[in-house]
């Protein structure tokens, strides 16, 4: 039978939460300053901010989650199921290639 194959190692909380830190320290000084953390939710902000005047009202917000609530619930029951949850989760970008 041999030796059982290595399995592949799981990130540590640690590393995740150290490479968290790196995406919101944009000029990578070991602190996060509130222009650095704000300045990363921007984007998100601007596609719920459907008026444009920079100000989030409830009406927005409520729309954007029932439409996300709705496009999840995929047999219309009002009800979501684990696997209907998950795909409510932010889709993670794939990390950009090392141009080394």
């Amino acid at each position: 039978m041999g030796k059982a194959l290595p399995m592949p190692g799981e990130a540590s909380p640690q590393s995740r939460e150290q490479k968290r830190f790196a995406r919101y320290d944009r000029n990578r000084d070991g602190i996060i300053t509130r222009v650095e953390m704000m300045g990363s939710r921007v984007k998100a902000f601007k596609t719920l901010d459907k008026d444009g005047d920079n100000l989030l009202s409830f009406e927005e917000w409520a729309v954007a989650t029932s439409d996300r609530f709705g496009q999840a619930d995929a047999n219309g029951d009002g009800k979501l199921t684990p696997a209907e949850f998950a795909i409510t989760a932010p889709k993670r970008k794939a990390a950009p290639k090392c141009k080394c």
